[in-house]
């Protein structure tokens, strides 16, 4: 399979976005529906130099991309899966961003901030030098993860990336280095670059983190850009509260409406009506329809006023300020709405504290595939459901089919608990979570030969990262099938290396062979020759390829992980290329993070 070169635009840093076979995250573009005010574009202006300290106010409505280096090689498509399939256009400029309906702002100017309420001692003051808020047992890299990487490039890199992204096991390492204490690279703002982190938290689904994320700033070292992230952080997870501490100071650097409302509302939130009343006479300058009636409903709960009633007839489609103020109302969004935007709310919802487990239920295996929620999390969530009072659901019958398999009097009994599980939803996004919820049940069944359902048991494990538990099947599995193929790629054990054999034995599928051949090669298990003789186009290039090895080779974990996300820029496996996992496997594996590499392997192996 020849690795084509995809087209990169007058950047220098211009991500093309993973051609062929849905490798592009396609999301429909809602209209923009918010107030007067909010949509309105943005007139470009130039990039500053970053500064802790800005300089003038400017408006702006989503994160705004600073200046594009001009050093760093451009970084081109991943190699793509399907040659055949028609390529999926690249992105055309937007007014308004896919997921929120905010306009997509120029670079951001320097700007003012207002004058903080207290100056914290130094002593107690966050350094903007490194900011993370990942304790240190939970740390998986050295806070120089970037090395001497120019991080415009880096930003960059993470704001071109269409999240969520394909695998489960690259998301979490994604989040994990997003979140820990990480070293600002050089050129860039230290706030500035934790905008970007929570950013790009935000468009996978980590609502919560990305709030924890820009609240890891001290509020005198708010940058415009920090400020915009911390509203839509504030409003993914319905947390009206968290705007209430940076508006007065937002107001001052940003022509955002949303401030105007948010300001509103926390005045009568802090029970200060002479405050609330005429700043919600200036709301109405900027709102109207249901984006005021929301607004007023939660300014109305602060000052004890009549109930606003909802009403959502007219109302067309969802954004982010309408989602976070109908959460922190406690207001149903019909599920209507919720068409034409990405599956990014859905997460929020399974995150948020104000649904009931069973509402939280509905895309709860989505959020386990896409690495949101854990094991440990996604069987929790059962175990309220099953233990709660609302009854008659599908996620009722869900919950008790994991108590049998956990608790089933016999193996057999919690073998076909967990086939049952399996069954219910086989394929996609939705399968694979069943697969995470399943694997420490499928951990307690005994070792047996001939286990029909053995190469789910593994693959269930796996998912999770139970790499010992599953290599214990490694001699009652059969050689070609399924769960042999993936012990051969997860052992963690394993210094074998492998040749053609083993590859010609796994050929029941010759899409899942392929991947298995890229795979072995990346983990250093295979000659990448003989991946290349199976139709892995393991040795061909293109910017992609050489921009994530060469970070390898220099040894840049962090900036791997980045380039790992970009070269995964789908929802779908089959727009994922046996190469791309071979560059993406061997970069991990060469960085030190040799149990993330397997583990993408496997996962590989099982959703190709």
């Amino acid at each position: 399979m020849r690795i084509s070169k995809a087209s990169v635009g007058a950047s220098a840093l211009a991500i093309a976005l993973v051609a062929a076979g849905g490798a592009a995250l396609a999301q429909k573009k809602p209209e923009s529906i918010l107030p007067p005010g909010f949509d309105q574009p943005v007139a470009p202006a130039p990039a500053p130099r970053p500064s802790p300290r800005p300089q003038t106010p400017a408006p702006a409505s989503t994160p705004a991309p600073t200046a594009a280096p001009t050093t760093p090689p451009a970084v081109s498509a991943a190699p793509t899966a399907n040659p055949t399939a028609p390529a999926l256009p690249l992105p055309a400029p937007a007014a308004t961003d896919p997921l929120t309906g905010l306009p997509i702002a120029a670079p951001t100017p320097a700007a003012t901030p207002g004058q903080v309420h207290y100056t914290l001692p130094e002593s107690s003051r966050r350094n903007l030098a490194m900011i993370g808020i990942l304790p240190t047992a939970e740390r998986m890299l050295n806070p120089a993860a970037f090395g001497n990487a120019d991080g415009r490039y880096i930003e960059r890199l993470m704001r071109d990336t269409r999240a969520p992204i394909a695998s489960r096991w690259v998301s979490i390492a994604l989040r994990r280095l997003l979140l820990q204490p990480i070293s600002t690279p050089r050129n860039v703002n230290g706030a500035d670059f934790a905008a970007e982190r929570a950013w790009l938290l935000l468009r996978m689904g980590e609502s919560v983190g990305a709030r924890a994320m820009v609240q890891s700033v001290d509020p005198q070292d708010y940058t415009p850009k920090l400020y915009q992230v911390a509203m839509q952080a504030a409003l993914a997870t319905g947390d009206v509260g968290a705007m209430c501490p940076l508006a007065n100071d937002a107001i001052k650097v940003s022509s955002e409406p949303a401030w105007v409302l948010a300001r509103a509302m926390c005045a009568a939130l802090s029970s200060a009506p002479s405050q609330a009343t005429p700043l919600m006479n200036q709301a109405k300058r900027v709102a109207a329809g249901v984006d005021l009636a929301l607004a007023q409903k939660i300014a109305g709960r602060g000052s004890n006023k009549g109930d606003v009633v909802i009403e959502w007839d007219g109302v067309t489609n969802i954004n982010s300020w309408r989602y976070g103020l109908a959460m922190a109302a406690g207001e149903k969004i019909p599920d209507a709405l919720f068409e034409g935007t990405g599956p990014q709310m859905r997460y929020w919802q399974v995150l948020a504290p104000q649904e009931t487990p069973v509402e939280r239920s509905q895309f709860a295996d989505q959020a386990a595939a896409q690495g949101i929620l854990s094991n440990l999390a996604l069987v929790d969530l059962y175990g309220l459901i099953d233990a709660g009072d609302d009854q008659g659901n599908p996620a009722n019958g869900v919950a008790s089919d994991l108590r049998n398999a956990y608790t089933g009097e016999s193996r057999d009994a919690r073998l076909g608990a967990l086939r049952g599980l399996w069954g219910q939803n086989s394929n996609g996004l939705a399968g694979y979570g069943r697969l995470v919820l399943t694997a420490r049940a499928a951990k307690r069944i005994p070792v047996a030969t001939k286990t029909d359902g053995s190469d789910q048991l593994i693959a269930s494990m796996l998912s999770a990262g139970l790499d010992r538990s599953a290599a214990r099947w490694r001699n009652a599995v059969a050689r070609g099938s399924l769960g042999w193929a993936l012990i051969l790629v997860s052992d963690p054990d394993s210094n074998a290396r492998y040749g053609s054999g083993e590859v010609g034995a796994f050929s029941a599928d010759a899409t899942k062979q392929r991947m298995f051949a890229a795979a072995l090669a990346g983990l250093a298990r295979l000659d990448p020759a003989v991946a290349q003789s199976y139709g892995a186009d393991v040795q061909g290039g293109n910017s992609w390829t050489r921009a994530i090895d060469r970070a390898a080779a220099q040894r840049h974990p962090g900036e791997v992980l980045v380039l790992s996300a970009v070269g995964l820029q789908t929802q779908d496996w089959r727009g994922v290329s046996p190469a791309a996992v071979f560059h993406i496997v061997n970069a991990l594996r060469v960085v030190g993070l040799g149990s993330t590499a397997r583990m993408v392997a496997a996962e590989a192996v099982t959703r190709a």
